[in-house]
């Protein structure tokens, strides 16, 4: 009778683990989310390079979607990067060092959290002047960023 009372702890114990470390909460989910626009933000700045839609993708999940609703996107991790070379190549990312994209707003669901975002420029001041506002969708597996859908 006792090793099959070890057979079931051992099982149990393995789900569990494999449970807690897939598991993020939303502190760990709005750390991600940070992330994604800080390394967002270095795309868009001029100067960026492959290696920061790199540094950006390897945040994500291997296999991350992204989405954007008005534009009628949907890409892949490798159909993302693809994108983000074709635009680095084109010249489109010039955005100065004050420009910066910052979270207004979020609702934390089941593995997914709703942000109210918007893009603005650091004044001089060092206050920040927002733009309107818009709405993403995060969503997580395995602790990871896996969905990313804009909203607008």
């Amino acid at each position: 009778m006792k090793p099959i009372y070890t057979l079931f702890l051992v099982l149990f114990l393995c789900s569990f683990n494999k449970a807690f470390a897939n598991s993020c909460d939303s502190a760990c989910q709005l750390n991600q989310i940070n992330s994604y626009f800080k390394a967002l933000d270095k795309i868009s700045a001029k100067g960026s390079n492959s290696k920061d839609i790199d540094y950006f993708l390897s945040l994500l999940h291997a296999d991350v979607k992204y989405i954007h609703v008005e534009y009628d996107a949907s890409f892949d991790k490798d159909s993302w990067r693809k994108a983000f070379i074709r635009n680095l190549e084109r010249g489109a990312y010039q955005n100065g060092n004050e420009s910066e994209q910052r979270i207004l707003t979020t609702i934390f669901g089941k593995n997914h959290v709703a942000v109210e975002y918007s893009h603005g420029v650091i004044q001089q001041d060092g206050t920040w002047l927002q733009n309107k506002p818009l709405l993403i969708l995060f969503g997580f597996t395995e602790g990871k960023i896996s969905l990313v859908k804009e909203l607008w």
